[in-house]
């Protein structure tokens, strides 16, 4: 493990070869010596995260307990964007960057209302999902794109609250937006436990992590359970994997192949297919966090996987600590 010591704490990180980015703090940037390089502007002192496209031409920085965003073309503003005031305060923006199979790029969040679905052209800002809409009463977060552009992951909450996760059809919802109002997979009859965390995998499977608030209907012996880590097909429509667990998981981070990085307390690098843990640091402290909700605001950890699969930085309190996963 490797610490680099910063001016304060980053609110996102982004890998450009060697070197660190923090676009949430107007770009400035961490070289492979770890000297640190200041930006020379700023976009308010409410901006505390970001999101990176796949091509690394767009990002989107924004208020992770706010309404207020914008979308970056590079370094420069390309258009501001905004999403409900109704409980922002208490859940995170739900913002996803992706690229469609046919090479379009989008921008994927909730401009009108915390539980509508919106896909756009990000380059043009041409709206892809406009029709009719009757929306269930869900609030999206942490929106992701699967990394074939053909589906949407939103692990999200609805009142009690109880935290949920859904996928949808991208590629079907541009044709039909409804789609996106739906309940999507895996739904509640494939759930016995709120849902923490998930993301994807690959273009197909998605990891889910369970906290400890069962949802009631113990007797299902094929839905997942309280503190299970489970792998979901999108295909098959079945848990493929599930694994249980005496911990948290806290916010999961794909690190390629099975593995994810839970991170609860620290960092734990995880098989997903059997909750078997490959490497842990104990002495880097990140945020205790389960779901995208929650009255008291704890912020989400902020992580970026290098391309090339073995490092992973992870924002500490006026660091960096970068973490070198096993081959």
């Amino acid at each position: 493990m490797r610490l680099i010591e910063t001016s304060s704490t980053p609110g996102s990180l982004r890998w450009d070869g060697d070197e660190l980015v923090d676009a949430a703090g107007a770009f400035r940037r961490w070289t492979a010596d770890g000297v640190e390089h200041a930006s020379r502007f700023g976009y308010g002192s409410e901006i505390d995260r970001a999101v990176h496209s796949p091509s690394g031409r767009w990002t989107v920085v924004y208020e992770e307990r706010g309404t207020k965003a914008l979308l970056l073309d590079g370094e420069k503003i390309a258009r501001e964007l905004n999403r409900s005031c109704y409980q922002a305060e208490n859940y995170d923006y739900p913002v996803a960057l992706g690229i469609l199979p046919d090479g379009r790029e989008v921008l994927v969040h909730c401009p009108d209302a915390y539980n509508v679905l919106e896909i756009e052209d990000i380059a043009s800002g041409v709206r892809l999902t406009a029709g009719s809409r009757t929306p269930r009463d869900f609030f999206h977060s942490r929106l992701a794109v699967s990394p074939d552009g053909r589906r949407l992951l939103s692990a999200g909450w609805v009142w009690s609250p109880v935290g949920l996760a859904s996928a949808y059809d991208l590629e079907a919802a541009l044709t039909d937006p409804s789609l996106l109002d739906g309940q999507g997979a895996p739904g509640n009859t494939a759930l016995d436990a709120e849902v923490g965390a998930a993301c994807w995998l690959d273009a197909d499977r998605l990891a889910v992590a369970a906290t400890v608030e069962g949802l009631g209907d113990e007797g299902d012996r094929q839905a997942l359970r309280v503190r299970e880590l489970g792998v979901w097909s999108c295909t098959e429509g079945r848990w493929l994997h599930r694994s249980p667990s005496t911990g948290d998981w806290g916010t999961l981070v794909p690190c390629g192949g099975n593995r994810v990085l839970s991170l609860y307390g620290h960092p734990r690098l995880v098989d997903a297919t059997d909750g078997t843990v490959l490497a842990e640091w104990p002495d880097v402290a990140v945020s205790s966090r389960e779901g995208a909700f929650g009255v008291t605001h704890v912020p989400s950890p902020v992580t970026a996987l290098h391309g090339d699969g073995t490092r992973v930085a992870v924002a500490v309190e006026k660091g960096i600590a970068v973490l070198g996963l096993p081959a």
